[in-house]
């Protein structure tokens, strides 16, 4: 907890445990931090010169620890004003840079980035950069933009960024698909679902993108768009993922119907959601940890709660009753769609039994 103002897990360890003693022997204090005599004299040294500690009057080998309020108090100033200047000089490269980039040559507008460590720590820099909105179309991970080799770095949501992720419908039959996707909709990221996405990619503030190079028997690699018409051809291609894409709808709280009686709960309505998405019975009953005969007396039930008799019409009325989100203009997002038969089709299920 306070490597932040530059001490080393041994070092707080021995200033914790100086602080509870208030004074100790060398010997003693080794003994506590299970560290040998001189490792342990050399950390007080240490932390002497951080003013966290000091040799007692009472002999050289007595330590006594300075009061935290003050002591780290004083480090805390310290490591913000170095933090304050470091902000100071980032703003001023960033307006060194922006002034550069008005004049950027054609060359320098993509980069190429080059090994997994690169990658990785590259998107981090994107996402981390992003003020406003992030974009991101993924597969092969239920929430981040895998790097070439198909593995990826998580998103998080910040306060006052929007994270909008369409993902691939594989990721929903993933082990830890539903889990992560559940988790990313608790950060309150909106996450869309389509059969499979065209590309990997992720858009920071419509300025910047980023999209994976998939060379055979090469290192993975990545290219960074910077604003261009290609960056606004790979924002124009997401957006047209985006309206096409199923909203999905997770862990949902209690709804009430148009006429006022109690409408679908939380696990009818993850159901429906997986079901709209295009997973059959089995699927659902795996990813919800429910039994199958479970799943399908819950689509009956929604069936019965719809005034239905189809799972074509079950789809349709879910849009209608708002069970489920709508696309743009109040358009049922895949709505012609047809919930699967629980056998893998995307026939509906005459009579509303979901069995076959």
């Amino acid at each position: 907890m306070l490597g932040v103002i530059g001490l080393d897990a041994r070092q707080e360890s021995a200033y914790r445990t100086l602080v509870a003693l208030g004074a100790a022997e060398v010997t003693d204090l080794a003994h506590r931090l299970a560290l040998p005599e001189t490792d342990t004299e050399r950390t007080l040294r240490r932390l002497e010169r951080n003013g966290l500690a000091a040799q007692s009057s009472a002999g050289a080998d007595r330590w006594v620890a300075a009061p935290p309020g003050a002591a780290l108090g004083a480090l805390l100033t310290q490591h913000r004003h170095e933090l304050e200047q470091a902000e100071l000089a980032a703003a001023l490269l960033a307006e060194e840079y922006r002034a550069e980039a008005a004049e950027t040559a054609v060359h320098d507008l993509i980069e190429v980035v080059t090994g997994a460590s690169a990658v990785t720590r590259r998107f981090l820099q994107l996402q981390l950069s992003a003020t406003a909105e992030v974009c991101a179309l993924v597969a092969g991970r239920a929430v981040g933009v895998p790097d070439a080799e198909g593995e990826g770095a998580g998103l998080g949501a910040r306060n006052g960024v929007v994270h909008r992720v369409v993902v691939g419908r594989e990721v929903l039959a993933q082990p830890c698909g539903i889990t992560e996707l559940s988790a990313a909709l608790g950060r309150e990221e909106q996450v869309r679902v389509v059969e499979r996405v065209p590309t990997r990619l992720v858009v920071a503030d419509r300025r910047t993108a980023m999209v994976p190079l998939s060379v055979r028997g090469s290192q993975p690699a990545a290219l960074v768009v910077h604003e261009s018409g290609l960056l606004e051809s790979l924002v124009g291609l997401f957006e047209a993922v985006w309206r096409e894409a199923l909203p999905l709808r997770l862990g949902a709280d209690d709804t009430l119907s148009e006429e006022g009686a109690p409408g679908p709960d939380a696990t009818d309505l993850e159901v429906l959601s997986l079901l709209l998405a295009g997973m059959t019975d089995t699927s659902v009953a795996k990813q919800l940890d429910l039994g199958l005969r479970t799943v399908q007396r819950r689509v009956r039930g929604l069936m019965e709660l719809a005034g239905v008799t189809t799972r074509l019409q079950l789809g349709w009325r879910a849009y209608e009753k708002g069970w489920v989100a709508r696309g743009a203009g109040g358009r049922p997002v895949h709505g012609g769609d047809a919930l699967p038969d629980g056998t893998g089709g995307g026939r509906p299920a005459p009579g509303g039994d979901g069995e076959r």
